[in-house]
């Protein structure tokens, strides 16, 4: 189904998400911007500089927060060469501090006046930041749709673990200041990354004979390629049946339990793996004593893969699921995708993109 090309701003460009969105808008046709982070001075040789030089190769408009200056005559003047080294200086070590917040609000106002649809992927930390993002939208007053960083479990209707469900507070923070800026949105509930907890459940690039099955492992969760998350997101930002809509992408074909998943895995190796039980009460165990965000993980897994919160949710009339709102759209399922893993194995998942 097509629709018509918009200018699509993604926050979180560079992150793991980030990367797959900026691809799936570019591949639809559209007008696609990435609101970034500066580099940092010891950046110049880091792969967020090469990524960014990718994007830029593909027709990306790259929009940064401003850190440094720009002062022509520095090259002209030794003394004041001296002093912007070390303003430099004294700002990389602001940076930081800051860890690129997004409070330039006229800054943010004036990128946003040249887009049309915004698509939020900041991280976890970030996720309050969106506030801003949120005001700076208001203000701009030309934004037709606003996509916020969620694309885990829903956050209105799921009750997890305090350390899970103070993460989903701030999201339902997130919706309800969408929802009273009067801003036209969608939400997403994107469930679970499928390379992501591929990897981490099965090791596959370690050969592992040996698995953790987190409770009884026969609760099923929905594990969706991370390519078909940003396709299905960037499909359903553009798309008049999804404003003011939640989409949950529940493909029937990506609903599998920890044990299912580890028995296709032994078919697909040839190998006999190893099953070993973390029974419900340890990880509840670990939420209450690890330290935060240290408990936050077990949190998680606990809703997903004891739990099971993904499938049991139950859909209502008002509710949009993905595969059926775009069943001409070829989604990779997990038994293909383990096919794939198998050929390439994904990197080792970074600790960062642990969320849902």
């Amino acid at each position: 189904m097509a629709f018509e090309k918009s200018k699509i701003l993604i926050f979180g460009a560079t992150g793991y998400l980030g990367t797959y969105l900026v691809k799936a808008s570019l591949s639809m046709g559209h007008d696609t911007y990435a609101y970034t982070r500066p580099l940092k001075p010891n950046d110049n040789n880091s792969s967020k500089l090469q990524l960014l030089k990718e994007f830029e190769s593909m027709g990306v408009t790259l929009f940064q927060e401003n850190i440094f200056f720009d002062f022509p005559i520095i090259y002209k003047c030794l003394p004041l060469m001296i002093l912007y080294v070390l303003i430099l200086i004294l700002l990389s070590i602001y940076w930081e501090l800051k860890q690129g917040e997004l409070d330039d609000h006229e800054k943010l106002v004036s990128v946003l006046r040249q887009v049309e649809v915004v698509i939020s992927a900041l991280p976890i930390p970030q996720y309050l930041k969106q506030l801003n993002i949120i005001q700076a939208m208001k203000d701009a007053g030309t934004i037709k749709r606003f996509v916020p960083s969620e694309y885990g479990n829903e956050a209105d209707r799921v009750k997890a673990l305090p350390p899970f469900d103070a993460m989903l507070s701030i999201k339902r923070k997130i919706r309800r200041a969408t929802e009273a800026a009067g801003l036209s949105y969608t939400f997403i509930s994107a469930n679970t990354f499928a390379v992501y907890f591929v990897n981490y459940l099965l090791h596959p690039e370690e050969k592992e004979h040996e698995v953790t099955i987190y409770g009884s492992g026969e609760a099923k969760a929905v594990l969706n390629y991370e390519e078909d998350v940003a396709t299905y997101i960037v499909m359903a930002a553009t798309d008049p049946r999804a404003a003011n809509r939640l989409v949950i992408i529940r493909p029937p074909a990506n609903v599998v339990s920890q044990l299912e998943l580890t028995s296709s895995w032994e078919k697909k190796t040839g190998r006999n793996i190893k099953r070993v039980y973390v029974p419900e009460e340890e990880i509840i165990k670990q939420t209450e004593t690890l330290p935060s965000p240290e408990n936050v993980p077990p949190a998680i897994l606990h809703s997903v893969f004891v739990k099971g919160d993904q499938t049991s949710l139950v859909l209502t009339e008002e509710d949009l699921e993905a595969s059926e709102l775009y069943p001409e759209y070829k989604y990779t399922s997990i038994d293909r995708l383990l096919d794939v893993v198998l050929v390439k194995p994904p990197r080792k998942p970074k600790l960062v993109s642990f969320g849902a």
